[in-house]
């Protein structure tokens, strides 16, 4: 190899090496940019998403956009259509005519030439074509003359072809010089691009034969048609610039049009979301006397009628409130001095006949069960005027349910139902309050003795990270959908007409709701008919912790469905088991079954 080509070697390898580098860094810059604005890109599409989804004006005034811009798109090019053809067929007919025109005087002035020699020939050739050439009314004319192939060349034919403005033959189609060439007198005309200069324009070929000397030439007239595509070009702007303008403007009309309608519904929805929070004082503003308007007194008429009603409510509520407490604060004292007669009765019972000594007991137990129900009223009307406190402080929980389990143990010995307690060792320390959190577990536990038909009662306690939970399972009767929607409303019972032998008032469940509530805990209740029932206390560990997941499952695991183990329950198999969740938290996670209230 040479120096030289070694050298150009040598230079093209660097030359290559410089040029990976360059695309190297190129796609780094664009993968950067990517990079960067492609989360600009993604926030600006999620935005405009959630603007859409949003608000009603932004969707009515961009829908209204895109179809003012669709329709006069369409629109547009239809009318840019139709002026083009017009144009072209004025050009057309006008070519044609003119065409037809000067070729008769061409062949008019080749007949009647007396010409005998070359020079002569050439001069008349070169003088008729030139009057032919020129600017008609409107459109720029040229020519092409060519003489016929294949054609046997008398001695007198001096001229073979001539062009205006330096053009050739090359410029008609071929499909034109064809259909020239095979005719007799018929005039064909062709779309073509005229080069003027360094542009190509648009024109129109029209040709013909004419005949000098016994040679047959083919002429073409060629016309400009550029000054039509400039009208062409203009009308398009002027169309495309009058549709941008009115698309602004109707843009603009659907924005203030919604913006009229839709400001007092976007008020209206403010004023009700206020109402929804408890300002009642609330209205919307009214102007005028149209639709909207009517809507906005309409509105404040029905914010006002609720307002009364709603303050009516709370008056009488609070009258109630205010007759329960004042009734059973004084009932205490003649509740009191009747207690204290019915105790020495009922402590001299022995000396009395058989119907007094029945009289004296009855009188007795009902007095305690009244008593009993005078406290769960006071102690109701406390929760409802909000002045119940929580007294909460760390206690074992355990030692709290064992305690409720050997109070309850005397009635449970008379049912003969067997309490049996599942806890872990140790201490359970949990913030609550041990008074209320004793009331709860002894209403549960009661309330499974008494259901559980003789059949022995589990209490379950486990714990996790956040909270703890104690679950009181019972296997009686059950509970349908009916009377589990129901379970923790005021003075209710599941069977009216079954004796309450443990003297409850009926307030037992929902006292002990409002107690979970202010331990910001959860009480939920499963029961299915016949397979009886499992409540479920959930609280947390400490008062500033949010229950995430009770450690107790809410559904019993030794609850079996028809069919064979592990088998997917049919839907009749659910009809008579419900979960029933209660609590001001969030309910935990339990599989519940698909018909739950």
């Amino acid at each position: 190899m040479t120096p030289v080509l070694r050298h150009v070697a040598f230079r093209a390898r660097i030359w290559q090496r410089r040029a990976l580098i360059v695309a190297l860094r190129v796609a780094r810059l664009v993968r950067t940019g990517v990079r960067r604005f492609l989360p600009g890109l993604r926030y600006l599409g999620r935005a405009l998403q959630q603007r859409w989804r949003r608000s009603l004006q932004f969707r009515t005034v961009l829908t209204t956009l895109m179809l003012a811009v669709t329709s006069f798109a369409l629109v547009g090019a239809y009318l840019s259509n139709q002026i083009a053809n017009n144009l072209f067929q004025e050009r057309l007919t006008q070519a044609e005519s003119e065409t037809r025109y000067n070729v008769k005087q061409v062949q008019d002035t080749f007949d009647g030439a007396q010409v005998t020699d070359q020079s002569s020939v050439i001069t008349l050739v070169s003088d008729t074509l030139s009057a032919v050439e020129g600017r008609g009314s409107v459109i720029q004319r040229r020519y092409v003359f060519e003489a016929m192939p294949n054609q046997t060349k008398p001695r007198n034919r001096w001229v073979e072809s001539r062009a205006s403005d330096q053009l050739t033959v090359s410029v008609i189609p071929a499909d034109l010089r064809k259909a020239v060439q095979d005719s007799g007198k018929d005039q064909y005309w062709a779309s073509t691009v005229i080069p003027v200069g360094t542009e190509d324009r648009p024109g129109i070929a029209v040709g013909n034969k004419v005949t000098f000397n016994g040679t047959v030439y083919e002429l073409y007239l060629i016309y400009d048609l550029n000054t039509a595509q400039q009208t062409l070009n203009e009308i398009q702007s002027v169309l495309w610039a009058g549709g941008a303008v009115l698309v602004l403007l109707i843009g603009a009309v659907a924005w203030y049009v919604t913006r009229n309608v839709v400001s007092p519904v976007s008020h209206a929805a403010m004023v009700s979301e206020k109402l929804a929070a408890g300002q009642l004082q609330e209205r919307m503003v009214v102007r005028g006397e149209d639709e909207v308007a009517r809507l906005g007194a309409s509105f404040n008429h029905m914010a006002a009628s609720l307002q009364e009603q709603i303050t009516q409510l709370a008056t009488l509520s609070q009258m109630q409130q205010r007759f329960v407490s004042d009734v059973s604060h004084e009932l205490r004292t003649p509740l009191t001095t009747v207690r204290m007669a019915a105790e020495v009765l009922y402590d001299a019972r022995d000396d009395f006949d058989p119907i007094n000594k029945r009289s004296a007991e009855l009188l007795y137990n009902q007095v305690e069960r009244f008593q009993s129900l005078l406290s769960d009223l006071l102690e109701i009307s406390r929760f409802d005027a909000g002045v119940a406190m929580l007294d909460a402080e760390p206690e074992d929980l355990l030692q709290v349910i064992a305690h409720v389990i050997e109070g309850a143990a005397p009635v449970a010995a008379e049912y003969g139902s067997e309490i049996i307690f599942a806890a872990p060792e140790g201490a359970m320390i949990v913030e609550m309050d041990a008074r209320r959190i004793d009331r709860i577990l002894r209403n549960l536990i009661l309330n499974a003795v008494e259901h559980g038909e003789g059949k022995p009662v589990t209490v379950t306690v486990a714990a996790n990270e956040t909270a703890v939970g104690v679950a009181v399972r019972d296997h009686g009767i059950g509970m349908d959908q009916a009377q589990a929607a129901r379970v923790f409303d005021r003075f209710w019972r599941a069977d009216p007409a079954r004796a309450r032998t443990t003297g409850g008032s009926g307030l037992g469940l929902s006292i002990a709701m409002e107690d979970t509530k202010l331990h910001h805990g959860w009480l939920q209740a499963w029961g299915r008919k016949g397979d009886g029932a499992n409540f479920r206390l959930t609280l947390p560990l400490r008062q500033d912790v949010v229950i995430a997941e009770s450690p107790v499952q809410l559904e019993p695991k030794d609850v079996t469905f028809p069919g064979a183990p592990g088998s997917i329950p049919a839907e009749q198999d659910y009809k008579n088991m419900l979960v029933l969740q209660t609590g001001t938290a969030r309910p935990a996670p339990a599989r519940a079954p698909e018909e739950t209230p």
